[in-house]
């Protein structure tokens, strides 16, 4: 601050001073002084002026200046390190519509889905759950929109254009039917209905819409050039179809409701084949596929379920906790303990493939999904070979190149080695963060964790040897190996880069944790919202229960800082639980709280308090220091006195 500058403000002549600052080019300055003097729109102009764009997004949605916080929340969203902490001190104050525009500009499509269903904002968050392929939680917000305002006429033709997009004629009908003839979505609700009474074959109720459509002005809303096909409501006279989750050249993977059984399953369905060429070929790996799959029951495999050849089709149990891809997308380095146990329960599968002579030759993230107590499945037997272990595989035609063997990547013979490979570098990644690259040395583990040591390094690299005679002989082998060795149960982690990536001028010379939000740190390497608590032993061994337990229901533990004393928890920066639970919501925390005391741990202080709700759903919060005489019934007791409490209030 110069001498003009500061003889301005020490006669309390704020505004004339950050007119001066500013036009000296202090942009910085100039924005502290007009927030100073209350004048916010100002103060986040200069904010943006000084590159400061999640100060500016703060100050100009407090000032009500929407041109420059849009611009700001542009900024911030184009840099992932700072959108959680923006987001979360937007939604402290309130500001979800905010929160959603900048989590929806940085392509987190479903956690801006939810910040505007908690800014009421309900055609944005249906759209924002449709785009990121939620269509059930879509419909969920429009139906329940409609329920509060039966009047809702945009609501009910976005629900009835979401259902037709699906295949539920029927059901669109019958909300687009709702709409008024006097209403000016009339034209938009005859637009929908009109394709949906000719898909149900009621062609007089067809005719009689267009007639109307026509005297309005409109025409009927046919499927764009180009779209997919709208799903049949029900596959095989048996399996009702919620959506589609996933699609490549060769086949269709579907969610669907089985009627006869009643439980979730997913349905993988040949794409259109013919008996030449690459669709043979396709028809015969996706055969394959289904005689590994049927001989094959082991409790780390994907349920097999049901085959349908005139289709074909293949039907396998639905498998709710996602894929370790997604995983590792979302959280990057796993702790050691889980990286082992997912890494083991892919080794047992793969002995008992084995034992059958059946290879897998693709292990890969992708190909390994959780269930819903977040056990860990091998899947995708489509490019296994069953009785001959020494079929050949090209590295153009199978598998994942990160992934794949060396001998596999030069087209000799895939062995069990093969598949041993595979998961050393699966764990490769999950313990450092980092995907393995054939032309590339791995970072060390004990470079990303603390708590590994020489030990565990040599054994990864035993793993992932280039010479396959360098490797365990068999899965069983593999595993024995890994169980032989102790594997932390916490993320202590030195980073979530290898070590030698960060120059020593990136290092903050004191603590790395900086005091800037209420209640909570921001992690400087990160840019990472957290909270800090207490370390202790009782608080570490709770710590690792929750890091153990891995739900998304649960606080997630970050790391141990033994040299501050403190366990760094993520920031969940939600707002406090003061509305009646949805039924997935209770089912959540219950299911968090099976978790922990699977774990041997009791959470002890579920109360609301303890509860919140975050952008990504309800979470459990961390409780270091219970009452010592804690029991799992106390748990169930206070999570029934909480449901209570909010249907009362």
């Amino acid at each position: 601050m110069d001498a003009d500058v500061a003889k301005l403000v020490g006669e309390q002549r704020l505004v004339e001073a950050a007119r001066l600052s500013s036009e000296r080019g202090d942009a910085h300055g100039a924005s502290l002084l007009y927030e100073r003097a209350c004048e916010w729109r100002c103060a986040a102009v200069e904010a943006l002026r000084a590159g400061e764009a999640g100060r500016a997004l703060d100050l100009a949605v407090e000032g009500g200046d929407d041109d420059t916080a849009d611009r700001a929340a542009r900024l911030v969203a184009s840099d992932a390190a700072s959108v959680d902490a923006s987001t979360a001190r937007l939604a402290e104050r309130g500001r979800h519509g905010w929160a959603a525009r900048v989590l929806e500009a940085s392509g987190r499509a479903l956690e801006a889905a939810a910040a505007w269903e908690r800014a009421g904002d309900t055609m944005r968050a249906a759209a924002a759950f449709a785009g990121g392929g939620k269509a059930l939680d879509a419909a969920r917000v429009l139906e329940a929109a409609l329920r509060r305002d039966p009047a809702a006429r945009g609501v009910a033709v976005a629900l009835g254009s979401l259902l037709q997009r699906f295949g539920k004629h029927e059901a669109a009908v019958r909300v687009l039917q709702r709409v008024p003839r006097d209403s000016q979505e009339r034209i938009d609700a005859l637009a929908q209905l009109v394709p949906a009474f000719e898909r149900m074959g009621l062609t007089r109720a067809a005719v009689g819409a267009a007639i109307e459509l026509a005297a309005l002005g409109g025409t009927p809303r046919r499927d764009e050039p180009g779209a997919p096909e709208a799903l049949p409501s029900r596959l095989f006279g048996r399996y009702d179809v919620v959506r589609e989750v996933a699609s490549s050249p060769s086949a269709h993977v579907l969610e669907c409701i089985d009627a006869v059984r009643g439980e979730r399953v997913a349905v993988k369905i040949l794409a259109a084949w013919d008996a030449r060429g690459s669709g043979r070929d396709a028809l015969v790996r996706f055969e394959r596929e289904v005689r590994a799959m049927r001989s094959l029951e082991h409790p780390h495999v994907v349920p097999f379920r049901d085959f349908i050849p005139d289709a074909p089709a293949i039907v396998l149990a639905w498998m709710a906790g996602g894929t370790l891809e997604k995983m590792l997308a979302e959280s990057g380095a796993l702790a050691p303990r889980h990286a082992v146990e997912i890494a083991c329960a892919v080794l047992s599968a793969l002995a008992d493939a084995h034992r059958l002579g059946i290879l897998h030759r693709d292990v890969k993230p992708a190909n390994v999904l959780f269930d819903e107590s977040a056990g860990a499945r091998l899947g995708d037997f489509g490019v296994a070979h069953l009785g001959d272990l020494s079929t050949t595989a090209t590295a153009g035609t199978f598998g994942t190149l990160a992934y794949m063997s060396p001998e596999q990547r030069e087209g000799r013979p895939a062995t069990t080695r093969s598949d041993v490979f595979a998961v050393g570098a699966m764990l490769q990644e999950m313990l450092t963060g980092e995907r393995a690259s054939p032309n590339a040395s791995p970072p060390a583990p004990s470079r990303a964790h603390r708590q590994l040591d020489a030990r565990h390094d040599a054994l990864v690299r035993v793993l992932t040897a280039p010479d396959p005679n360098d490797r365990p002989a068999g899965a069983s082998e593999a595993r024995s190996a890994l169980l032989a060795l102790p594997w932390p149960m916490l993320a202590d982690s030195l980073s979530t880069r290898e070590a030698g990536h960060r120059r020593a001028s990136e290092r903050p010379r004191e603590s790395r944790a900086a005091r800037r939000l209420v209640d909570s740190s921001v992690d400087e390497w990160t840019g990472r919202a957290v909270e800090r608590v207490p370390l202790s032993e009782r608080a570490l061994v709770r710590a690792r229960a929750f890091a153990q337990s891995d739900h998304p229901a649960l606080q997630m533990v970050l790391r141990a800082d033994r040299d501050d004393g403190a366990l760094w928890l993520a920031a969940p920066g939600g707002y406090p639980l003061d509305r009646p639970l949805a039924a997935d919501e209770r089912s959540g925390l219950e299911e968090a709280l099976r978790a922990l005391h699977r774990a041997g741990v009791v959470h002890g202080s579920v109360d609301a308090d303890h509860v919140v709700v975050t952008p990504r759903g309800i979470m459990l919060l961390f409780a270091g220091d219970p009452d010592s005489t804690a029991v799992p019934d106390g748990d169930w007791l206070a999570l029934s006195r909480l449901l209570i409490h909010l249907r009362r209030h």
